[in-house]
C-alpha cells in the first residue's frame, strides 16, 4: 500500500468506524504474520493510535491467558505502524532492533495498546540526531492494558532509523 494512500486511510479512519475496520484489514493483510491475531485499530489520528487485540483461543497461551508473544508483537505492532504514519518509508528505512517487554499481570480478556507521538518527540528525536548521525535508534514505550484497565505489560520497541540514501545493503 502507498504512503499516501495509507495517510488518507488513516486520516478518513479518525471519523468513520468502516476505514478504521478498513485499516486494520490492511494491518493484517499487508504483514501476514500479524493476520491470525486479529488485530483491531480501534482510535488513530496522526499522532496517536489505539490497537486491540482480541481475546481469542489463537491468542492464547496454555493456560488460556493472552500469550507473551501476542502482547509483544502488539506493542511492535502499534509503535510501528505510527512511526510508518510519520516518517515517510521513502525516505527512511524502519527496522526493529530489539523488544523489551516486561508483563505485569495475567490477560484473561482483550487487550489495548496505546502509542503516541508528538511533532516535538519527532522533531527533537529522529529529525534533529539524523542530520547529523547515519543512524539512530528510537525506544518507543508502549503500554497494554485489557479492556477493565488492568495493566497487562508495558513493551518498549527500539526502532532503528536510517535515511535510505546512508542504506549500504541493497534491496533485492
Amino acid at each position: 500500500m502507498d504512503i499516501m494512500n495509507l495517510k488518507t486511510l488513516a486520516q478518513k479512519a479518525q471519523h468513520h468506524s468502516f476505514y478504521r475496520w478498513l485499516l486494520s484489514f490492511q494491518l493484517n493483510r499487508v504483514v501476514p504474520f500479524n493476520k491470525p491475531h486479529g488485530f483491531k485499530i480501534t482510535a488513530i489520528s496522526l499522532h496517536e493510535l489505539t490497537v486491540e487485540l482480541p481475546y481469542k483461543k489463537r491468542n492464547w497461551n496454555h493456560v488460556k491467558g493472552l500469550h507473551a508473544c501476542a502482547l509483544a508483537t502488539l506493542a511492535e505492532v502499534s509503535s510501528g505502524f505510527l512511526l510508518i504514519l510519520n516518517l515517510n518509508p521513502k525516505k527512511y528505512r524502519l527496522i526493529l532492533e530489539r523488544l523489551e517487554m516486561d508483563y505485569h499481570y495475567q490477560g484473561k480478556m482483550a487487550a489495548v495498546a496505546r502509542f503516541n507521538l508528538t511533532e516535538e518527540f519527532l522533531n527533537h528525536n529522529v529529525f534533529s540526531p539524523l542530520k547529523t548521525h547515519e543512524k539512530l535508534s528510537l525506544p518507543c514505550e508502549v503500554k497494554i492494558y485489557d479492556v477493565e484497565n488492568n495493566h497487562l505489560a508495558t513493551g518498549t520497541a527500539h526502532w532503528q532509523i536510517k535515511d535510505w540514501q546512508k542504506v549500504k545493503t541493497k534491496l533485492t
